[in-house]
């Protein structure tokens, strides 16, 4: 396996993991449960989105993959 699909698999994993953990949090607040902090996962959500924009800077920066060429 190649670096950028392995850069492209963290990619799309964390993005997953973004959306689980929204599903998540959703699920608490139209449940009602109190046990588990529905502010937990959000938090997550905006952690892991944060570590998305910094692997796409990097993998960006290092030329593992390549941005769209302009449309013009």
């Amino acid at each position: 396996m190649t670096t950028p699909f392995i850069v492209k698999l963290v990619l799309v994993s964390l993005l997953v993991f973004i959306l689980f953990n929204l599903g998540r949090a959703l699920f608490i607040m139209v449940k009602g449960q109190h046990q588990q902090s529905m502010s937990r996962f959000l938090g997550r959500r905006v952690l892991f989105s944060i570590v998305v924009i910094m692997v796409l800077l990097v993998a960006l920066g290092l030329g593992y993959i390549q941005p769209n060429p302009r449309p013009y």
